[in-house]
């Protein structure tokens, strides 16, 4: 493990620039879902759903709903563009394109196409937010200057979900095996990790569930960030992420590796 990751180099930064590359041939079509989707949710589930719901008790305080749920959207977001770059787009560049196999023949290392992309994929959950944070201050739903704060805990998520993204590529024999992490893990987050509903109306056995899964804690702080104020216990949401998003890194690292060199 200390080899492959002391093999990583700057040339990664080679692979996330030609990710990047191939990006910007269709940045137009590629900027509009992050641009539309929190319109969307705002108009649905905030002005719809939310004149319904009124507000809600949130860490004891009193919020609208359309304020609760709109930081979970971006939350949602970081997980969803990193996630699905590095698990498909990731799968298709490996075992289709043989792009993975024409990058290793050049002087990258293995380690080097991993890491790249990885920041590539966690690149994508940072433009998502951050286009989301712009759209939803236009709607008057986030507090500078805390708000900015979206942007680091992008980052940290973006790498915590695209090392979960390569992990499921590392780990799936076809494209299609990818049904089922997607329905057994990142679907069951977007429901019950405390994106569109407190975690703390759940029954407690299913709160302990939640507060395990990754998104429960990137919610949590990407809320803080948006409302201005942080909820009780944010710090071990701070820990949670700090020590985990590093151990997927390396987990994602060593399993792609191994498949990349059988």
């Amino acid at each position: 493990m200390r080899e492959t990751l002391s093999n990583v180099s700057g040339l990664a930064w080679k692979v996330w620039r030609r990710d990047v590359d191939v990006y910007m041939t269709t940045w137009k079509t590629n900027f509009l879902p992050p641009l539309l989707e929190p319109v969307f949710y705002v108009l649905a589930f905030g002005l719809g759903l939310g004149s319904l719901i009124g507000d809600l008790t949130y860490y004891g305080r009193e919020v609208s709903y359309l304020r609760f749920m709109v930081p979970g959207v971006a939350a949602v977001a970081i997980m969803f563009w990193s996630y699905f770059e590095n698990t498909y787009a990731s799968f298709v560049r490996m075992y289709y394109q043989k792009t993975f196999d024409a990058m290793i023949a050049t002087p990258l290392l293995v380690e080097d196409v991993i890491v790249g992309e990885l920041l590539w994929g966690a690149t994508k959950s940072v433009l998502a937010a951050t286009l989301m944070l712009g759209v939803l201050s236009a709607f008057g739903l986030a507090v500078w200057p805390a708000a900015a704060l979206v942007v680091p805990l992008a980052v940290i998520g973006g790498v915590l979900f695209a090392s979960m993204g390569l992990i499921t590529t590392a780990i799936s024999p076809n494209i299609d095996s990818f049904n089922l992490p997607i329905f057994l893990v990142v679907f069951p987050m977007f429901m019950f990790s405390g994106t569109f509903f407190p975690v703390d109306i759940l029954p407690a056995g299913a709160q302990v569930i939640a507060w395990g899964l990754p998104l429960t804690h990137v919610s949590l702080l990407v809320r803080g960030a948006f409302l201005g104020w942080w909820p009780d216990g944010w710090w071990f949401s701070v820990l949670y992420l700090v020590a985990v998003a590093p151990a997927l890194f390396v987990t994602a690292l060593v399993l792609l590796k191994r498949r990349l060199i059988k």
